[in-house]
């Protein structure tokens, strides 16, 4: 290596999956101080691939005692020949720190924002480099009620990269009810906090700019992270009734919450449900059944629209249509074609858009727990303010 210029050096290192990089730094002073220099940390993350160097982040639960479920992430690897069979790349890890109970709908699984990835539940956050194994646990936010009959209903959270600030930032927005004397829960009011990872700590935002999302209501499990802005599917309502389906969005770099439209054809009230992913480098807009829908008509009914250019209404595609196949949680596309969602009875399937052939496939877990993220290797460092912040650890 020591005959070799910088640049060649550099141009193999790039060449190389992290488990190898790893081992490279044990070399020498020079290659550990390149290997962990920035300049090639941003260069490792900006490298040209292929599909055959992007993976699956797969997240489930399985039941270890009555009620009580443990967290599952595994990595897998389409096969080379056939791209509708996964095989598992390393061994599972056992995201320890979330134990939940049936409800699943707060968890969250969300990125990859320059390589990482974000696990929540409605307690719980943590960060994680699924490459090099490195994870931090985030210091949960202290809700202090005003009285003790007020308390708190984290509705929806985000995870994503200001720009501007050269930060990582995590939102949480919730609702504060009262209960009555009844025991009847009233909404008194909205929160959204927002933990700096540059700062260490939770702080709330504005209350001008909450005011603004008293009407609306975001569904669970539909956050997407997209060109610095956080994306949720939601419905505005006005005086108590749903008044239009939209996408609310808050910009990370000005903290600002906004609103974009959907389809018009979306408009179902009581119907079909949304999800948000990203087909081809686009934001979409998976539009699916309820898994007990009330609209016979629509049962086995999905539709996949693309917005071609960002934040233009008018590019709104309906690209694909799916009839005849009942899905109960749509999970992801991966490498533009193939659908990924999970059945009512507990299995991971896939749906080929090209082909349209359907396949099982052999993961588990427990209806509704699933949850995939494509990832493709990556060195970013999980940021730590000082000794006093919380410890990067390895699993």
């Amino acid at each position: 290596m020591k005959k070799l210029n910088e640049d060649v050096v550099i141009y193999i290192l790039l060449r190389l999956a992290v488990k190898s990089l790893l081992r490279f730094n044990c070399i020498s002073k020079t290659c550990y101080s390149l290997i962990k220099s920035s300049t090639f940390v941003y260069l490792y993350l900006n490298r040209t691939t292929t599909s055959k160097d992007e993976f699956i982040l797969f997240k489930h639960c399985f039941e270890y005692e009555r009620n009580m479920h443990k967290t599952i992430l595994s990595f897998l690897s389409g096969d080379d020949d056939d791209d509708d069979y996964f095989n598992p790349i390393i061994q599972d890890l056992d995201v320890t720190h979330l134990k939940t109970n049936n409800n699943y709908n707060m968890d969250q699984f969300i990125g990859p924002c320059n390589g990482l990835i974000a696990m929540m539940d409605s307690v719980t956050t943590i960060l994680i480099n699924p490459s090099t194994r490195n994870y931090r646990l985030l210091p949960p936010d202290q809700f202090i009620g005003c009285q003790e009959d007020h308390y708190r209903s984290i509705q929806n959270v985000g995870f994503g990269y200001d720009s501007i600030a050269n930060d990582y930032k995590v939102i949480r927005i919730s609702k504060i009810y009262m209960t009555d004397r009844d025991d009847y829960p009233e909404e008194m009011d909205r929160i959204v906090d927002i933990y700096d990872l540059s700062v260490d700590c939770w702080r709330k935002l504005d209350c001008d700019v909450v005011q603004q999302l008293s009407t609306f209501y975001c569904a669970s499990s539909s956050q997407m992270f997209y060109r610095g802005i956080c994306h949720w599917f939601a419905s505005q309502y006005i005086e108590g009734e749903i008044d239009e389906y939209l996408i609310l969005c808050f910009e990370m770099s000005t903290e600002i919450f906004h609103s974009l439209k959907i389809p018009e054809p979306c408009y179902l009230m009581y119907g079909p449900s949304c999800k948000l992913m990203l087909l081809q480098d686009s934001l979409a807009l998976i539009y699916h059944p309820y898994s007990e829908p009330v609209i016979p008509d629509e049962k086995d009914l999905i539709n996949i629209w693309i917005m071609k250019d960002y934040n233009v209404y008018e590019s709104w595609t309906k690209k694909y249509t799916i009839r005849g196949h009942q899905i109960d949680f749509p999970l992801a596309i991966w490498k533009g074609y193939l659908f990924l969602y999970q059945s009512g009875s507990g299995s991971m399937m896939s749906y080929n858009l090209n082909s349209n052939v359907v396949k099982e496939l052999s993961f588990h877990g427990v209806p509704k727990s699933f949850r995939v993220i494509g990832y493709k290797d990556s060195l970013t460092s999980i940021p730590r303010e000082n000794e006093h912040t919380t410890h990067v650890q390895k699993f």
